[in-house]
């Protein structure tokens, strides 16, 4: 098995007059992988997954694999609040040759931590492929709590959890309370570093759409135990990576892109708005501080 740590980007879709711009995409891909990043995640939040037609969707994960060859994992974001759509999009990413897939908790339904064990443990029933769960509450409103994070883990093909809630005490929890070898990814760049530092494997990056070598970087040096390296590190992007979420995600992330020429657009799509006036303002500002402008 592919091994699912460091740095891994949370890919933004690029879009152009309302399809998916694949060249872009394709040269997205490319600069990630240029940039030393350590994995990619086609169709997450950041990829707008709630927004794509399932064909949209099932296109973008299989370009990325075909575009990716294999140079590091895709964990193609397959996640939905009906079963058996996350039943399907799975389906279609192990057909595309996806390393593992990110299975998001069901939004909108608020169900129970009994529900959300049988919603998962019916996909890993139906599918045969690695499963990276993905616990987001700002956006799911459910929390998936770790006691169930820990009853998922004990199937052979839950490997890990990319861990949204910001929270350092329940990241923990899952660190304490299940295997050694449960891969836990940091949802959020700035608990990116602390999360490695008690333990974690990394992270799933939306500021890695503009500063891929950074990133991985910082990650390199958090899991090799050089604090120093990884702290400045953190420092350097830590206001960038707020200004990924001075608007709505994904528009920061992908104006950012545009304005370095690493995509032809910004657009996003409804119910989505590209960034307003005074969060360009703030982007620019942290992206010159970077050297990104």
């Amino acid at each position: 098995m592919k091994r699912f740590e460091g740095a891994i980007t949370a890919l933004v879709t690029p879009m152009r007059n309302g399809s998916i711009d694949e060249q872009s995409l394709i040269d997205l891909i490319e600069f990630q992988i240029e940039g030393g990043i350590h994995g990619i995640v086609p169709c997450g939040t950041t990829g707008e997954s709630a927004t794509l037609s399932f064909d949209e969707h099932k296109r973008v994960i299989e370009l990325t694999v075909k575009t990716v060859r294999g140079r590091v994992p895709v964990i193609a974001g397959t996640g939905a609040n009906n079963t058996l759509e996350a039943i399907e999009l799975t389906e279609s990413a192990k057909n595309s040759g996806a390393d593992a897939v990110l299975s998001v908790v069901p939004y909108y339904n608020k169900p129970s931590q009994e529900g959300l064990y049988r919603h998962f443990t019916t996909i890993l029933e139906a599918v045969d492929i690695p499963m990276v769960l993905y616990n987001v509450p700002g956006r799911t409103v459910t929390n998936m709590l770790p006691a169930t994070v820990a009853r998922l883990a004990t199937h052979p093909n839950v490997i890990g959890i990319k861990e949204a809630s910001g929270n350092l005490s329940q990241i923990s929890e899952l660190l304490q309370g299940c295997p050694k070898d449960f891969i836990v990814l940091s949802g959020d760049d700035f608990t990116a570093m602390p999360t490695v530092l008690i333990g974690g494997r990394g992270v799933i990056s939306v500021v890695s759409n503009l500063q891929p070598a950074k990133m991985a970087a910082m990650m390199a040096a958090a899991l090799g135990g050089n604090v120093t390296e990884a702290k400045e590190l953190h420092y350097e992007l830590f206001s960038l990576m707020g200004a990924m979420f001075c608007y709505p995600s994904p528009a920061p992330a992908k104006k950012g892109l545009e304005l370095m020429g690493r995509i032809a657009s910004s657009e996003v799509r409804l119910p989505m708005t590209e960034i307003d006036a005074t969060g360009l303002e703030r982007l620019k500002q942290d992206m010159r501080a970077c050297g990104l402008l």
